[in-house]
């Protein structure tokens, strides 16, 4: 028999307030977090620029790792916000009981390959022994060392998903902070604390990623009502797991497509120089980006709750909302990347030869931010109703069909700028592509309530 509790906030509380107590703490925290990776590679770079070209190539093997803990974290948390939506506990119970256990397992896979790999993953993209050398180093600490980072996002998106977002946004903002202290210590050495180089900042990120980790368990044990997590005869329900991957696969699936997108420019590209560049961009983007998916993480559970609660004009205005706040976010990054580009790459002490790539490179990239705020939130909305493979078609559309082939033929004729034009290319292609699915499934599953 399900217990009687008393209703979520998010089936009752006014929308507006609703979505920014549910979203603002989370892009607080990844604003933080996207700080903490634009200060990790500033002290990189200020190490050397060949370090920062190694960060820069393993790039794509941290955000396949993201890729997992995310996407399976999506899953366990639209499931999650869906079963207590329809008041069903004891299964809301074995939803984060599993997405814990599915946690553990990802970490354990990613060290043996992390491990195993990193001999031979850098080989392909430079010739110079010394990217090589710090390139394996960086890789397999952050991947021997990751299940602080798993087990970390399981626990923010269990908080998410019952609409604790402070917390989750206390999580992750510690585990940052103490990452960017650490940073300069470890790197460069302090005190009794020897210069590490590349592998003091592998080792600051994994500190602080444990650290998180901790703190998540401590906020669900003892300040998360609406669950009640205990590993004790804990046993795998296939079922369930089946139904947290119905959703987080495609989302896996979706986020690694970053991954497959930086090891092919990163092919295309000619240069370590050039390399260099688009690391530098894509940590610089974080920081436009990741609020937006602060926005849409707090969207997922408020969505999925209401529609298992049958609220469609709820659904409605929050997407409505989500959409606004998203598009104007992008904006603003636009306007700050066409304005500041100097600004912004002498953070990471760039060359007056990268200077000039660089400049090009931001003003070019960042056209994609005008037309990628509509694909983002509603790419959420998919994923929050259950259908994933919505999602999933949207991000390869703006992130590797049209792309890759994009990047290739134009770099052809236009060198490292063809490259960067192939991005807003591809947002321009999915944005109405996006808003076609959303009518679709409007009228399919929120209609009809």
């Amino acid at each position: 028999m399900q217990e009687i509790k008393q209703e979520n906030k998010m089936g009752t509380m006014h929308m507006t307030p609703l979505l920014l107590s549910m979203s603002v703490p989370i892009m607080i925290s990844m604003l933080v977090q996207a700080l903490y990776n634009i200060v990790d590679s500033v002290f990189v770079a200020q190490y050397s620029e060949k370090a920062l070209t190694a960060v820069s190539l393993t790039f794509p093997v941290q955000s396949l790792m993201i890729a997992f803990g995310v996407g399976t974290g999506v899953g366990m948390n639209s499931l999650l916000s869906r079963r207590l939506g329809q008041k069903l506990f004891d299964e809301a119970n074995d939803a984060a009981k599993q997405g814990l256990f599915l946690a553990v397992i990802t970490a354990v896979v990613f060290a043996i390959l992390g491990a195993a790999c990193a001999p031979f993953f850098f080989r392909p993209f430079t010739e110079d022994a010394e990217v090589i050398r710090m390139g394996e180093q960086y890789m397999i600490i952050c991947t021997t060392l990751s299940f602080g980072m798993f087990v970390q996002i399981m626990g923010e998106r269990i908080l998410q998903g019952t609409g604790r977002a402070v917390h989750s946004m206390i999580t992750q903002g510690v585990g940052a902070v103490i990452n960017i202290i650490l940073d300069p210590i470890m790197i460069f050495g302090m005190g009794f604390i020897p210069e590490m180089g590349i592998s003091g900042a592998a080792l600051a990120t994994v500190i602080g990623q444990i650290a998180a980790m901790i703190l998540a368990i401590v906020f669900n044990a003892k300040y998360n009502s609406d669950i009640s997590i205990s590993m004790r005869r804990f046993r795998p329900k296939w079922r369930m797991i089946r139904d947290i991957y119905a959703v987080g696969f495609p989302s896996i699936i979706m986020q690694s497509v970053t991954s497959v997108l930086t090891v092919g420019v990163n092919k295309i590209l000619a240069s370590d120089m050039a390399i260099s560049v688009f690391g530098i961009y894509f940590k610089l983007q974080s920081f436009i980006f990741m609020p937006v998916f602060g926005l849409t993480n707090g969207l997922i559970p408020v969505i999925g709750y209401n529609y298992g609660a049958r609220h469609k004009e709820r659904i409605t205005h929050a997407v409505k909302l989500a959409l606004v706040w998203g598009v104007c976010i992008m904006l603003a990054g636009f306007a700050v990347f066409q304005i500041f580009p100097d600004a912004l790459l002498r953070m990471f002490k760039a060359s007056d030869d990268m200077m000039i790539m660089g400049r090009s490179a931001l003003k070019f990239l960042s056209i994609a931010f005008i037309f990628a705020g509509f694909g983002i939130v509603l790419s959420s909305v998919f994923q929050a109703l259950g259908n994933g493979i919505f999602s999933l078609i949207i991000s390869l559309t703006r992130q590797l069909i049209v792309i890759l082939p994009a990047a290739y033929i134009m770099s052809r004729f236009f060198n490292e700028t063809g490259v960067w034009l192939a991005f807003p290319l591809a947002e321009l292609v999915s944005m109405p592509m996006a808003v076609i699915m959303y009518i679709y499934l409007y009228r399919k599953k929120i209609k009809t309530l």
